[in-house]
């Protein structure tokens, strides 16, 4: 597929992205700015948290990683702001990954702010991150693991792959649950919720009409295109989900999208045929990897698709999210009478 280049609403941070570098706290314009904090041992390298100003404070849209180093960047960046850690009044939660609530909880400490998450995330958090229930969330990912072929002698750790980054993560309730076209009440924001599910069950995206402004999450980036996988924990075909938000978003009238990864930019609509067409194409190279055997497991369609680097250069923990979101291919194919599965340990598909 052609690469399409969106049009970076800051070339600096832009050039920040590209160059391996660190953005800087930026004033998007009056009353908004973005604020990098760093997230440890990932190539997404840091979270842009934006920090909407209120009378009486800020609101921040997400928080980063629970360690020292996210922390104290958060609280230099409010501080270029004008603000204090003490300031922050809400904590807007796009979705429940580690990387944008994890440090949440320790921000409430510190503020006495409200955390807010939509309802579908918030129902999850206590099996993904109490010490004493995420034992069955790892069970329930090895046993899907094992229909999808995962080799025995990495099954265990392929199963207990997130495991190792449970500690950045402050385990903290929800204050707030946020439904789809819920009205924030920020005074001097029209802020509203558009839920967009796909990446996570609960993921949000925020809308300001009157400013035009999209703070989309991870669900569209301006480069990249996130995780949509089969997990324990989503929807039985989260492909679909994750395709019907993108159209939903895609009619939204804005003039500038701000993600939490990578950098803002311009074109909306377009960034999202793009990603689509992307998707379209991920499912035809599946059909025909299907179509090339009698019954294969989706761990092995897996191992033969085209991925950004050479498959045995893959990390275990990376193997493991390639080959969930093959298999969220395969699901979203089946629904569709494309393919079909026969059960067992493993699956094996065929085409339909």
């Amino acid at each position: 597929m052609a690469k399409f280049a969106v049009t970076p609403a800051n070339e600096a941070q832009r050039d920040a992205w590209t160059g391996g570098a660190f953005p800087d706290v930026e004033r998007v314009r009056p009353g908004l700015w973005s604020i990098p904090v760093p997230i440890p041992i990932n190539p997404l390298r840091y979270v842009l948290v934006y920090a909407l100003e209120l009378p009486d404070g800020v609101a921040i849209i997400d928080a980063g990683w629970n360690t020292d180093e996210a922390y104290d960047a958060l609280v230099a960046g409010l501080g270029v702001a004008g603000y204090a850690i003490t300031d922050v009044k809400g904590v807007l939660v796009t979705h429940m990954h580690p990387d944008h609530y994890g440090l949440a909880g320790r921000v409430r400490e510190a503020s006495g702010a409200w955390i807010a998450l939509h309802p579908a995330d918030a129902r999850l958090l206590r099996e993904r991150y109490d010490d004493e229930a995420v034992h069955s969330l790892v069970e329930r990912e090895r046993a899907l693991l094992l229909r999808c072929g995962v080799p025995p002698e990495t099954l265990d750790e392929l199963a207990g792959a997130s495991m190792r980054i449970r500690h950045v993560v402050s385990m903290a309730r929800p204050d707030r649950l946020v439904e789809d076209d819920e009205d924030l009440g920020l005074p001097g924001w029209d802020l509203k919720a558009v839920w967009t599910p796909g990446h996570s069950p609960g993921h949000l995206c925020f809308v300001s009409p009157a400013r035009r402004l999209l703070f989309s999450g991870d669900h569209v980036l301006a480069r990249i295109t996130p995780m949509v996988a089969v997990h324990p924990q989503l929807g039985p075909n989260p492909l679909a989900d994750y395709l019907d938000s993108l159209a939903a978003v895609r009619k939204l009238e804005v003039d500038e999208v701000l993600p939490a990864h990578e950098y803002r930019f311009l074109e909306l609509a377009e960034r999202v045929d793009h990603v689509m067409a992307h998707h379209d194409e991920r499912l035809a190279e599946i059909e025909q990897v299907v179509g090339a055997h009698d019954g294969v497991d989706c761990w092995r369609v897996a191992t033969g698709l085209t991925w950004s680097r050479p498959w045995e250069t893959i990390p275990p923990y990376m193997r493991r999210s390639a080959n969930n979101e093959t298999l969220a291919h395969l699901v979203w194919l089946e629904a569709r009478g494309r393919v079909v599965r026969e059960p067992g340990e493993p699956d094996l598909w065929r085409p339909a």
